[in-house]
C-alpha cells in the first residue's frame, strides 16, 4: 500500500502545538471550548537545559483528532507537525462495556503510539451523575474503573490516569477536577516539549558540528535551525527564535569571509551564480515562502538569503516591540550584501546593487511606518534617518549611470541601461499593488523622466538633511548638502550649490578636517570662478594656494590665478584686499635688542619671519606695518615700577598658527588614535578603528553664524592709518621662512602696540588686522637709583662685612666731582679700605669701565667721589662695613644725621626664618641728583644668643652662662670673661679649664664662676659677660669682642630645708606599704631681708618678729603617697638659727631606691600684703622678664591639691595684669602663696634617696611540666 502523499505545511504565526484526541469524540467535542479556553490562562515555569534560565510561558495546543498517520515517521524533523501529547477520553462507568469495547480501544491506541515510540499520553476518564444513573443496574464504583484502567494501562505511571468529575457543573467539585486536569496536561506538555526540543537540539548540533565534512549543505542545515525557531515562535518565545536566526546570520557571514580569505565551501557554488532578480526587501509576508522554497530546494541567491533571513529577524523583532533595531539590522545588511557579492564574486549587473538597496531601505521605512505612529517617527528619526540618506545617494548613483543628472538629459545607452535594470525588478508584488507610494512605483517613476528624478531625489535629500539636524548630527547633514552641490554642479546651476557647500566648508573649519576642507574649497572655487566672483574666488585661491595637500601642480595653478590678477593695470579702486592669513603666517617676531625696552634714543630693531605659503616666490612691492604710540603712558617717570611691566613684554614672541590664521577659531586640532580589539584567547585581530582622544572638546553644538573664511561673511579688511608706520619695499618672499628687518622709532618714552600688517602685490593686498598676541615695545626715561646689597647672605653683626652699591643712572650723567655724602653711624661704622674700585657697565651688562674710587671719611660724613658716567649705565662698587653687636646697657641719648633728623637707635628683634635676632641698620645718603636725602637699611643678624642662672650649694654661689651660636658659621672663642660691675670686693672664680674654645654652629658653650665675698654677700649681683670671637675658617685681622650684661637679684639664701625618712617602728628599713614618718626641718639663715612680709604682733609687749611660710609635700612621680596633711602653715621666726619641724606620714608604693617627695616652700603673704610684682630683667631665660606670680604646670598643679585638702589659705591670679579688672582687685585683697626667687631656698634632700624593701620576701613561682 503507498504512503499518501505528504500535504505542504503552512507556516504561519497560527501555529500550536499539536495534541491528538482518541476515544469518545463526542464527549471530548463537549468539553473542548472549556479546555480550550482554559488551558492558557495560568502560566507554567518552563526549566531548560544547559543551565538556561527558566522562563514562564502560556501553553496553548491544537486540539485534533487522534490518527495513526500523524504519528512522526522515522527521519521527519518537522516539530511544527509533531503530536507533543496524546490524550485518551471515556466516560465508561459500565464493566460490560469496558470490558467488551473500551479495553480493546484503549489497547490499540496504546500499541500504535508504543509502535511509533511516542511515550507522552494520558487517559482522561470523565465522571457524570447522568450516566450513573442511565446504567444503575451495572454500574461498579468509579474506583473500580479507574483502577481496572490503571492496572491494565498504567502499572508504573498512575498519574498517567486522570479523573474530571462533573465538568458541565459550576461546583466547587468540578472546578478542582478542572484544576487537577490543566495542571497535569500542563505539565506533560512541558515535559514533552522539553524532552522532544532536546532531543532535536542535540540533532541539530551534531549536524552543525559534521560542516566540515563533505556534503554538508547549509540549505539542509538552515531548515533544521528555522525548524527549531519555529517552535520557539509558536510557544511565543520569540527572543529564543531571534537567537537562532542570528546564528545562522553569524555562520553564513563566517563562511563568505572565509570564502574571501581562501578557504571555499562547496555548497557556496549555489550562491555564487550571477543574481538575476533584484525586488529588494519582502517585510509585507510574516513568511515569504517563495524564498523559503528556493532555500529548501538549494536554488536561492546571496540576496534570496539574506532578503528571507532578514524578513524573519524583522518579524521577530517587531513581535518584540524592537522596531528600531530593525532600522539598524537593515543598514548593516545593506552594507554587508554589497560586500559579500564582492568577495564572492558574484555578477551582478551594473546598478542593479543600486536598485535592491534603494528599495530595501524604502521597504523598511514603510514597514517601520507600519508599526509606529507619527510621533514616535518624529522622536526617533535618529535611528531611520541612516536609511533615508543610504536610499538618497543610492538613487543619485542611479541617477548619474542613466544619465539623469546631466544638463543633456539621457542617451540612448542610458536609456537602454534604464530598461534593464527595470526589468530585474520584475512585477510588482500582490502586497503593494494598491499602494500608490511603494518602493517599486518610487523607483519606477524617478528612473523614468528627468523632472521625476528631480523631485524623487530633492525629497528624499530635504528629508535626510532635515533629520540630521533635528537630532543635532551637522556633519551628515553638511554631507547631504554637499552631495546636492554636486547635484546642482551637474545640472548647471552653481549659485545653489554654492549656499550648500558654504555651509560644509563652516563644518569643515570648526572642526578641523583637512580633506574635506581642500575638495570643499576647489568646489567653492570652481562655483566662484562661474559666477564672476573675483574676490572671493581669489580668496579661496589663495587658500588652495597654501594647501599642501593639494598637489604642486594644482597649487602653482591657483597661486598663477593671483599673479594674474594683481599684474593687471588699473585705477586704486579695483584693489583687492585680501586676509594675510591666506598669503604667509607670522611665525615669529623678535626684538634687537631682545629686552624689548630701551631709553630715548636708543636704537631698537624688530624682526619679523613670515611663513609664505605660496608655492612659487613673490616679489612684493611693499611690506607695511602700523605702530600704535600709547601717549597715556609718557607722563611720569618710568621708574622700577615700570621694569616690572617691562618683563611682561618680551623680546621674543611666537605665534602659533591658530592665532593669525583667519580660518581659525580657536577649536582645538584632532586627537586621533589607533584602537585594536583582539581575541583573548589567541590574540588575533577582530577589528580596528580610530578614537578620537578629545571628542569633549570638540563634540559640541557650534553657532551657525561662526565667522566665514570669506570675506562675505566678515568684516571688510581695511589698514588702518596711524601715526608712525614702519615700511620696507621690494621684498622677495620665498617658499618658507623668510625674515624681514624694520628699524622701529624710539624718540618719545611711552610704549609702543604692533597692530596691523598689510603687503602689497600689485592690484592684491593682503592684510593681517590684527596681531595677537599682543606685541609691545617701550621706550622709557628712568630717574636714578641707588640700591644696597650684601655681597653675601646673612650679614652677621660683629664681624666685617662686605655690601654693594649700584647706581643706576637712568638719564643723570655722572660728571667729574659728583660724590655720595654718607651719614656714619656709631652702631655701623664704614670700615676703610686701601683699594676700593668701580665698575661701569651698560645697558647690556658689559663692562665699559674701571676706576679706583677716593673716599674721605670725617667725624659723621663719608664722601665717596662717583667716576664720570653715561646716561643708563650702571655703576657698582663695595665697602666693607661694621654693626656692632648691643650690650644691652643704657641707651646713650639720641643722634641727629647731617640733614637734622634724629638718628633711631637699631632695635633688635627676631626674625621668623632664622633663629638668629636681627637688628636693622639705616643709612642716609645725599646724591648729587636729588635736594632729598635717599634712605636704605641693611638687615644684620646676630650670630649669638645668652642666657644665664644663678646656682646654689648650701651658702656657695655659682653664676652660668650659656653662649649658643645660632648662626651657620664656626668661631674660635677666647678671654671668656665674668666681671662685676659695682661691688669689687666680690670675687668671681673661674672654673673654666680652656683659654680657648671652639663654638660649632648650632652649638651651645657653658661657662661657670663660682662668687666668692669676704665680708656679706650684697642682694643683687650685676654683672659683665665679655668673649672675643673670630671666624674658624675666615682670616681676619683679630678678634671682635662680646659683651652681655646682665643683673641677678634676691641671691642671698634664706632658708634650708632638710628631710628625713625614718622607717616604721621595729624596722630597720622602709618597706613597700607601709606608713613611714617624714621629718622635714626649715631652718632660717639670715636676718629679716629687705622686702619681706613681716607678721604683726598682737600683743602690747614686744615679740620676736616672725613670717609666714607655706609648705607643700607632693610626689608627682606617684611612688609615694601622701597620707593625712599634705601642706601647712609655718610661723617662722626672722632670726638666725630659727628651725621648724613638720612630721607628715607617707607610703611608699614601690621598693628600690626611692627619691624622697618633693617638698617645696612659698612666701605667705596676708590680704594686706601688696602685691611684689617687680620685674627681674636677669632671669634664668635669656633676658626677657619672669613675673613672681607666674607659675608652672607643676605649680598649678600643687596648688589646686592644696585647694582639695580644704586648706584656709587661698591663692589669688590675675589673667590680665596691665587691665585690672574688679574680680582682679578681690583677688588682691586675699590672702596669696608667692614662691621664693632662685637661691633663696636650698633644699639639702632634692637629690636624696631611701631604700624600700618589698613587703616579703616569699616569692611565688608556678612551673607546669609537661
Amino acid at each position: 500500500m503507498e504512503c499518501p502523499e505528504e500535504k505542504p505545511i503552512i507556516y504561519t504565526m497560527e501555529n500550536k502545538p499539536i495534541v491528538t484526541c482518541a476515544g469518545d469524540q463526542a464527549l471530548f467535542t463537549s468539553l473542548y471550548t472549556t479546555l480550550a479556553q482554559q488551558l492558557p490562562r495560568e502560566p507554567m515555569e518552563w526549566r531548560r537545559t544547559y543551565g538556561r534560565a527558566p522562563k514562564m510561558i502560556h501553553l496553548e495546543a491544537n486540539f485534533v483528532q487522534f490518527k495513526e498517520e500523524l504519528l512522526p515517521k522515522e527521519g521527519n524533523k518537522a516539530l511544527l507537525t509533531f503530536p507533543f501529547l496524546h490524550i485518551y477520553w471515556t466516560d465508561c462507568c459500565d464493566t460490560e462495556a469496558y470490558k467488551g469495547s473500551v479495553k480493546e480501544d484503549m489497547l490499540r491506541w496504546q500499541n500504535s503510539l508504543r509502535t511509533h515510540g511516542s511515550a507522552d499520553w494520558v487517559i482522561i476518564v470523565v465522571e457524570n451523575n447522568e450516566t450513573k444513573k442511565k446504567n444503575k443496574t451495572n454500574i461498579l464504583p468509579r474506583s473500580s474503573i479507574i483502577d481496572k484502567i490503571r492496572s491494565d494501562f498504567c502499572n508504573k505511571q498512575n498519574d498517567r490516569c486522570v479523573v474530571l468529575s462533573e465538568p458541565l457543573k459550576d461546583s466547587s467539585r468540578s472546578q478542582e477536577s478542572w484544576s487537577a486536569l490543566l495542571l497535569k496536561l500542563r505539565t506533560l506538555l512541558l515535559m514533552s516539549f522539553t524532552k522532544n526540543l532536546g532531543r532535536f537540539e542535540d540533532d541539530m548540533r551534531t549536524l552543525r558540528e559534521k560542516r566540515t565534512q563533505p556534503g554538508w549543505s547549509f540549505c539542509d542545515y538552515f531548515m533544521v535551525q528555522e525548524e527549531l525557531a519555529f517552535v520557539f515562535e509558536m510557544l511565543q518565545q520569540f527572543e529564543d527564535a531571534l537567537v537562532q536566526y542570528d546564528e545562522l546570520d553569524a555562520l553564513f557571514t563566517q563562511y563568505v569571509l572565509n570564502f574571501g580569505a581562501g578557504d571555499t565551501a562547496n555548497w557556496l557554488g549555489s550562491f555564487c551564480a550571477p543574481v538575476r532578480c533584484w525586488n529588494g526587501l519582502l517585510l509585507r509576508r510574516p513568511i515569504d515562502m517563495e524564498k523559503r522554497d528556493l532555500i529548501q530546494r538549494g536554488e536561492a541567491s546571496l540576496l534570496d538569503l539574506r532578503s528571507y533571513l532578514f524578513s524573519r529577524q524583522c518579524t521577530l523583532l517587531i513581535f518584540l516591540q524592537r522596531p528600531w533595531e530593525v532600522t539598524q539590522r537593515a543598514l548593516e545588511l545593506l552594507h554587508n550584501c554589497v560586500q559579500e557579492l564582492r568577495l564572492l564574486e558574484v555578477s551582478v549587473l551594473e546598478g542593479a546593487l543600486d536598485c535592491w538597496v534603494f528599495l530595501s531601505c524604502l521597504e523598511v521605512l514603510h514597514r517601520i511606518e507600519g508599526c509606529c505612529d507619527q510621533a514616535q517617527l518624529a522622536a526617533n528619526c535618529s535611528h531611520t534617518v541612516g536609511l533615508w540618506a543610504y536610499a538618497t545617494d543610492k538613487l543619485k548613483s542611479l541617477g548619474e549611470l542613466c544619465g539623469l543628472v546631466s544638463e543633456k538629459g539621457p542617451t540612448s545607452e542610458d536609456l537602454n541601461k534604464t530598461v534593464d535594470l527595470l526589468a530585474g525588478l520584475g512585477d510588482e508584488r500582490p502586497e503593494t499593488v494598491n499602494s500608490l507610494q511603494s518602493p517599486y512605483k518610487k523607483l519606477k517613476e524617478a528612473l523614468s523622466s528627468v523632472e521625476a528624478f528631480e523631485r524623487h531625489y530633492l525629497e528624499l535629500s530635504h528629508a535626510a538633511m532635515e533629520m540630521y539636524q533635528a537630532i543635532s548630527r551637522m556633519r551628515s547633514a553638511r554631507l547631504v548638502g554637499k552631495s546636492l552641490a554636486e547635484f546642482y554642479m551637474r545640472k548647471g546651476d552653481p549659485e545653489r550649490a554654492e549656499s550648500f557647500l558654504q555651509e560644509a566648508l563652516k563644518c569643515y573649519v570648526s572642526e578641523g578636517w583637512s580633506l574635506p576642507l581642500t575638495h570643499t574649497r576647489k568646489q567653492i572655487a570652481q562655483c566662484q570662478r562661474l559666477l564672476n566672483r573675483t574676490e572671493d574666488y581669489l580668496q579661496t585661491s589663495a587658500l588652495l594656494a597654501g594647501d599642501e595637500n593639494l598637489s604642486s601642480e594644482e597649487r602653482e595653478h591657483f597661486c598663477q590665478e593671483i599673479l594674474n590678477f594683481a599684474s593687471k593695470s588699473g585705477d586704486q579702486a579695483q584693489k583687492v584686499t585680501l586676509s594675510m592669513g591666506v598669503f604667509a603666517h607670522l611665525t615669529r617676531l623678535q626684538f634687537h635688542p631682545s629686552t624689548a625696552s630701551v631709553h630715548s634714543g636708543a636704537d631698537l630693531q624688530v624682526e619679523l619671519v613670515l611663513r609664505c605659503l605660496m608655492p612659487v616666490s613673490v616679489h612684493l612691492q611693499q611690506l607695511v606695518a602700523s605702530i600704535h604710540f600709547d601717549i597715556e603712558q609718557t607722563s611720569g617717570t618710568l621708574g622700577r615700577s615700570k621694569g616690572s611691566q617691562r618683563l611682561t613684554n618680551p623680546g621674543i614672541v611666537e605665534f602659533t598658527q591658530t592665532t593669525n590664521s583667519p580660518s581659525s577659531n580657536g577649536t582645538p586640532a584632532l586627537e586621533l588614535d589607533e584602537i585594536y580589539d583582539r581575541s583573548p584567547t589567541d590574540n588575533s585581530l577582530n577589528s580596528t578603528g580610530v578614537i578620537c582622544k578629545n571628542t569633549h572638546l570638540l563634540i559640541r553644538r557650534h553657532n551657525s553664524s561662526s565667522p566665514s573664511e570669506t570675506p562675505n561673511g566678515a568684516s571688510p579688511l581695511t589698514m588702518k592709518e596711524e601715526a608712525q608706520m614702519l615700511k620696507v619695499h621690494d621684498v622677495t618672499l620665498h617658499p618658507g621662512i623668510n625674515s624681514i628687518k624694520l628699524k622701529v622709532p624710539s624718540v618719545d618714552p611711552g610704549t609702543y602696540t604692533l597692530r596691523q600688517l598689510c603687503v602689497t602685490l600689485g592690484q592684491v593686498q593682503f592684510i593681517l588686522p590684527h596681531v595677537y598676541p599682543s606685541v609691545q615695545y617701550e621706550v622709557y626715561s628712568q630717574e636714578p637709583q641707588l640700591t644696597v646689597e650684601p655681597l653675601e647672605e646673612p650679614l652677621l653683626a660683629g664681624l666685617p662685612q662686605f655690601v654693594q652699591f649700584t647706581l643706576l643712572t637712568g638719564h643723570y650723567t655722572v660728571k667729574k666731582g659728583d660724590a655720595l655724602q654718607l651719614s656714619n653711624s656709631e652702631s655701623m661704622p664704614i670700615l676703610p679700605s686701601a683699594t676700593c674700585s668701580a665698575r661701569i657697565c651698560n645697558t647690556a651688562g658689559e663692562l665699559v669701565g674701571e676706576q679706583v674710587l677716593s673716599i674721605q671719611s670725617s667725624e659723621k660724613v663719608t664722601s665717596i667721589s662717583l667716576p664720570p658716567a653715561a646716561p643708563y649705565h650702571s655703576l657698582m662698587f663695595q665697602l666693607q662695613v661694621l654693626c656692632l653687636i648691643p650690650t644691652g646697657a643704657e641707651r646713650p641719648p639720641n643722634e641727629r644725621l647731617t640733614n637734622g633728623e634724629v638718628r633711631h637707635r637699631p632695635r633688635s628683634y627676631s626674625h621668623p626664618d632664622t633663629p638668629m635676632t636681627a637688628i636693622d641698620q639705616r643709612m642716609s645718603i645725599d646724591c648729587p641728583w636729588s635736594i632729598y636725602s635717599t634712605l636704605l637699611a641693611l638687615t644684620f643678624y646676630i650670630p649669638f644668643k645668652t642666657k644665664h642662672s644663678l646656682l646654689s650649694a648650701g651658702n656657695r654661689k655659682y653664676v652660668q652662662v650659656c653662649l649658643q651660636n645660632v648662626s651657620d658659621e664656626d668661631f674660635k672663642l677666647e678671654e671668656v670673661k665674668l666681671l662685676e660691675k659695682e661691688d669689687s670686693s666680690l670675687q668671681l672664680l673661674c672654673l673654666n679649664n680652656k683659654t680657648q674654645q671652639t663654638l660649632c654652629s648650632k652649638h651651645s658653650l657653658f661657662c661657670l664662676w663660682e662668687v666668692r665675698w669676704s665680708d656679706e654677700l650684697p642682694s643683687s649681683l650685676h654683672c659683665l659677660f665679655s668673649a672675643h670671637f673670630s671666624p674658624l675658617n675666615h682670616e681676619l685681622s683679630g678678634s671682635k669682642p662680646f659683651h652681655y650684661s646682665f643683673q641677678l637679684d634676691r641671691v642671698t639664701t634664706l632658708y634650708s630645708v632638710r628631710a628625713e625618712i625614718l622607717p616604721p617602728a621595729g624596722e630597720s628599713h622602709c618597706r613597700c606599704g607601709l606608713l613611714c614618718a617624714l621629718e622635714v626641718h626649715i631652718t632660717r639663715l639670715t636676718d629679716a631681708a629687705e622686702g619681706e612680709v613681716i607678721e604683726e604682733s598682737k600683743s602690747e609687749t614686744e615679740a620676736p618678729k616672725t613670717t609666714k611660710l607655706m609648705y607643700e609635700v607632693a610626689d608627682s612621680s606617684s611612688n609615694w603617697a601622701v597620707c593625712g596633711r599634705s601642706s601647712g602653715m609655718v610661723l617662722m621666726p626672722l632670726s638666725p638659727n630659727a628651725t621648724h619641724k613638720v612630721q607628715i606620714e607617707v607610703m611608699p608604693l614601690f621598693a628600690g631606691h626611692l627619691p624622697f617627695p618633693r617638698i617645696q616652700v612659698l612666701k605667705y603673704l596676708p590680704h594686706s600684703a601688696a602685691p611684689n610684682i617687680q620685674p627681674d630683667p636677669d632671669s634664668c631665660v635669656e633676658n626677657d622678664s619672669l613675673s613672681l606670680l607666674d607659675k608652672s604646670l607643676d605649680d598649678q598643679a600643687d596648688t589646686a591639691s592644696i585647694r582639695s585638702r580644704g586648706s584656709v589659705h587661698s591663692v589669688g591670679s590675675s589673667s590680665d595684669p596691665a587691665a585690672p579688672s574688679s574680680h582682679q582687685q578681690r583677688a588682691l585683697n586675699m590672702p596669696r602663696l608667692e614662691p621664693f626667687s632662685p637661691g633663696q631656698v636650698f633644699n639639702h634632700s632634692l637629690t636624696q634617696q631611701v631604700l624600700v624593701l618589698p613587703t616579703s620576701d616569699d616569692h611565688i613561682m608556678e612551673v607546669n611540666a609537661t
